[in-house]
């Protein structure tokens, strides 16, 4: 058996990753942060979404010593100048509280006519092990934040994001059909075959 780490807690991106890893790498078996010792995690310090995922895929490398995979992902809000970006996750504060976040985004967004509500999420995820150059990958969904929460699929802004061709939110969507159109599904999808070659699975 063959083990990569998620250098993550969130058990969605977990069962995500698993999902989409396992059937084009046979045999690997992908772990979470709860499956190893602890260990301190870098604040996520970088200005781009890059940065943080490497970050955070070297910190679990060193501190492990298996071949590592990190992601930093976000919504992009073209009528905030691409924010929330790299601070989606805190974006109500440092308690990363995802109703808050929601709530925050649609006040700030409240006057912002349909046509100017386009955003996009963003996710770049990262792939590191011993004496190897890093592997980066990156992946976009594009869509518009609609004016309610709807949904309880997913996570974050899934309950706000509508993907260009649905008139439901990712929140809405099966996890079939979100894994095929959404941004970290397409950088997965893009990274398995450099993490099979890698490891000779």
């Amino acid at each position: 058996m063959t083990r990569v780490l998620l250098a993550s807690n969130n058990k969605k991106k977990l069962a995500e990753l698993r999902r989409i890893l396992t059937p084009i790498v046979p045999g690997i078996e992908v772990l979470g942060l709860g499956d190893v010792p602890g260990y301190p995690e870098p604040p996520e310090t970088e200005p781009t979404f890059e940065g943080n995922a490497l970050l955070k895929a070297h910190a679990a490398l060193a501190a492990t010593g298996l071949p590592s995979i990190a992601d930093d992902s976000g919504i992009c809000v073209d009528a905030l100048n691409g924010m929330p970006g790299v601070l989606s996750a805190r974006w109500s504060g440092p308690l990363k509280d995802n109703d808050a976040n929601n709530q925050l985004l649609l006040g700030q967004l409240e006057d912002v006519p349909d046509e100017r509500r386009g955003a996009s999420f963003v996710a770049a995820v990262a792939f590191v092990r011993p004496h190897a150059a890093d592997e980066l990958v990156l992946g976009e969904m594009r869509g518009s934040v609609i004016h309610e929460v709807r949904g309880s699929g997913g996570f974050g802004y899934d309950v706000l994001f509508q993907a260009d061709g649905y008139d439901r939110t990712t929140a809405e969507l099966s996890i079939e059909e979100k894994d095929a159109i959404s941004h970290r599904g397409k950088a997965l999808r893009a990274l398995a075959p450099i993490v099979a070659k890698a490891l000779g699975a």
